[in-house]
């Protein structure tokens, strides 16, 4: 806490990620508008302007899109939706990553070999790539209406292997300490060893790992979303904001994608910033 006091870059970015959170979290209570509601889209009132420019209106406050709706109601629930697939392909990942780095780091031998070598596999393709081909052939195989839990497996599987190969090597190196051998000498399970005794003492870099891991998975789905396979363009996410706008950006309407390109940076920005100093604050080579 003493140190995050003294870190100025790390109190501004906890700041703007901390208001960006809430207002995604209260966009039901903070937006004017409900971007899900048709019945509040007005086609007179497309593309206009902020309201501090000619023609704007200040009910409008960031201007509106081509279908009339309002775009800082807009932005807030699509921060909102690029949270909810971020976060929970963050977790995803997580726990598929760290399992098997365990398992990997702990059992050794085959099973070392052949979980290592499906994650050097994993790893010759690009996420977004990989991310691609996963969410191409499970929406051949689901329905329309689980767009989103694709969207989620398929950056979770995509970011899975970098825990993995941390776990494993910082499980390497505790699976030799005296506590796990007295452990095995008391005769405690394999499994209570990986997950009782070993797995608090290698959390340190998969927090920070998992901090980074969440602007990527943001980015990853505004991607997929920008190219037309993310969520659907019914549903705001920035991805699909920013898609939708960059339609009519050298048309003049540049705040239909500008806004939600801003918001999206500035998340990205701040957690990366924080992940930074969570990663100098639990490295024992600077205390």
């Amino acid at each position: 806490m003493w140190k995050f006091l003294h870190s100025p870059a790390a109190i501004i970015s906890f700041v703007i990620c901390a208001g960006l959170l809430l207002s995604a979290f209260f966009a039901s209570w903070i937006a004017p508008y409900d971007p899900f509601d048709l019945t509040s889209f007005d086609l007179s009132n497309a593309f206009l302007p902020p309201a501090w420019m000619e023609g704007g209106k200040w009910q409008f406050l960031l201007g509106t899109d081509d279908q009339g709706r309002d775009l800082l109601s807009a932005i807030l629930y699509g921060l909102r939706v690029s949270l909810e697939i971020g976060l929970s392909s963050v977790y995803i990942s997580v726990a598929l990553g760290v399992s098997l780095g365990l398992i990997s780091g702990y059992a050794g031998g085959v099973t070392d070999a052949v979980i290592m070598r499906f994650c050097d596999v994993m790893l010759s393709f690009p996420a977004i790539l990989l991310a691609l081909l996963i969410d191409g052939i499970i929406r051949v195989i689901l329905p329309e209406s689980m767009h989103d839990q694709v969207l989620i497996f398929a950056i979770s599987l995509s970011g899975w292997v970098r825990y993995a190969r941390t776990v494993r090597g910082a499980t390497l190196s505790e699976k030799k300490r005296d506590y796990v051998q007295a452990a095995k000498l008391f005769g405690v399970s394999p499994t209570r060893i990986m997950f009782t005794h070993i797995l608090p003492n290698v959390l340190g870099p998969v927090l920070v790992l998992a901090t980074v891991q969440v602007a990527l998975a943001i980015i990853t789905e505004a991607t997929l979303s920008f190219l037309g396979v993310g969520v659907p363009p019914t549903t705001p996410s920035l991805g699909t904001l920013i898609r939708i706008g960059n339609e009519f950006l050298f048309s003049g309407e540049w705040w239909i994608t500008i806004f939600p390109g801003v918001a999206l940076i500035l998340f990205v920005l701040s957690v990366n910033m924080l992940g930074d100093w969570l990663r100098d604050a639990l490295n024992p080579k600077l205390q």
